[in-house]
């Protein structure tokens, strides 16, 4: 999928889910399932059994679902999920020849970071967005903030302990998304096939968001 249309997508949607999964068929039902709820955009983390074989299935069988690759730590793992089909790449922490190789492929790129230096050296590297991770446990909200001052033209996602407690205070504070694993995406609901269940936490995000960002539109 074109570059432009991944970033606008992430921006207009605000949510990436974050598919930790244990099998393949599980991250395909999770992928399915928040896509029938409105959020077309997964992450497919490189810990998943068969992640690359899932990435390729899941963009050969939805072309209007944002298919991107997690937890790529190096070169080659970045250009085995380019090949599979992934529309972009992210990570949990800032390597910054996986940023310049996608920023080469055309493909976007969410290089995660955690410093004002990280922050940093990921957006002079021509970072898309740049993930904070983990972001709750470092001050939550308030680290977002506290970014935000001199970083105001960098878009931040939030990942990383985001939950339904504070998924609205992290967009007031600046996330331009939120990175959301196991808070959308309960192991209970995918053992057990609760689409209902995955659905409505989605449903739920999304509102939260749309709230959160009519907030902000009024306060400016």
């Amino acid at each position: 999928m074109d570059k432009e249309k991944v970033r606008t997508c992430i921006e207009e949607v605000g949510i990436i889910p974050g598919l930790r999964l244990f099998s393949a068929d599980d991250a395909r039902f999770a992928a399915d399932t928040v896509a029938r709820a409105g959020i077309p955009i997964v992450e497919v983390t490189m810990t998943v059994p068969g992640a690359l074989d899932v990435i390729a299935d899941l963009t050969a069988h939805n072309s209007q679902m944002i298919v991107g690759a997690g937890t790529v730590f190096d070169l080659e793992t970045a250009r085995r999920c380019l090949d599979a089909g992934a529309s972009f790449l992210t990570s949990t922490g800032l390597d910054v020849a996986v940023v310049a190789f996608a920023v080469k492929a055309g493909v976007a790129a969410l290089p995660g970071a955690l410093t004002p230096s990280e922050v940093l050296a990921a957006w002079k590297a021509g970072a898309d967005f740049v993930k904070i991770f983990p972001c709750a446990q470092v001050g939550g909200p308030a680290y977002i903030k506290a970014l935000k001052a001199p970083f105001a033209h960098v878009p931040l996602i939030a990942a990383g302990g985001v939950n339904q407690q504070n998924a609205a205070e992290f967009i007031r504070a600046g996330a331009s998304a939120l990175g959301i694993g196991k808070d959308l995406i309960p192991q209970e609901a995918i053992q057990r096939r609760q689409a209902h269940r995955i659905e409505e936490l989605a449903h739920r995000y999304r509102a939260m968001i749309k709230t959160a960002r009519a907030a902000l539109a009024q306060v400016s």
